[in-house]
């Protein structure tokens, strides 16, 4: 099974542009039918089209609410997408399944504590597996925020797993390797600050795509790379 993370960076690129390319980014990381891709900052407005751009099922959750229509936030953001991001469109975490995929159990947590931007994980379970998606709090010189945040998450995932069933914790942890909680039993973490970490099955080490990948003629698609994972 292919899992696949990505913090979408709200469809911008490097360098930044006035344009959105959220359709562009997600057609990208699902062309070649992964089975499940965990999403971060996915604007609110573009929650609705993801299965359509994906083809995939698409489950999600927001994780930063406005108090206008969603559509008229990302109308409002498209106006100047690198200036206005998620105080005006909001955002979601999301996990896209292959259609053949069938969810057992969809659940979500919220893993921040006292924060003014909440963090959540987001989880589903499947037959013999349950995978965790979660975007942990980045602050400079606190490692310890978003180790406590990756903690509850491993905690909430494993009260939804069954016996015998593989867990995945994947998303942005906003960690380095050096920076994350112990974890027993894990994969090893990739090299930056996304992960997808494996217990309970065997994973194919950590894969993160160059960014000739994700480079179009706008820019680079998102801060982030997409990273990846056999699992089984």
């Amino acid at each position: 099974m292919l899992v696949r993370s990505w913090n979408l960076y709200h469809g911008m690129t490097l360098p930044r542009d006035r344009r959105s390319h959220l359709e562009e980014s997600v057609r990208l990381v699902s062309s070649d039918h992964p089975d499940v891709i965990c999403l971060q900052e996915v604007p609110l407005w573009g929650c609705p089209y993801l299965e359509d751009w994906s083809g995939m099922m698409a489950i999600w959750r927001s994780t930063r609410r406005v108090w206008f229509p969603p559509r008229l936030g990302g109308w409002i953001t498209r106006l100047d997408q690198g200036l206005l991001r998620s105080a005006i469109s909001g955002q979601a975490n999301a996990i896209l399944l292959r259609p053949r995929l069938v969810p057992l159990e969809k659940s979500w947590t919220t893993i921040s504590r006292g924060r003014r931007e909440r963090r959540i994980c987001q989880a589903i379970r499947l037959k013999g597996m349950a995978i965790a998606n979660l975007h942990a709090s980045s602050e400079p010189g606190h490692s310890e925020i978003g180790a406590a945040e990756i903690t509850r998450a491993l905690a909430f995932i494993e009260s939804l797993a069954e016996d015998g069933d593989a867990i995945v914790l994947a998303g942005d942890f906003n960690l380095r390797p050096n920076q994350l909680p112990v974890l027993p039993g894990f994969s090893p973490p990739g090299p930056r600050i996304d992960h997808i970490l494996v217990r309970g099955a065997v994973a194919t080490p950590l894969e993160v795509w160059p960014e000739a990948n994700r480079t179009t003629a706008s820019g680079v698609l998102s801060d982030h790379a997409p990273v990846e994972l056999r699992v089984g």
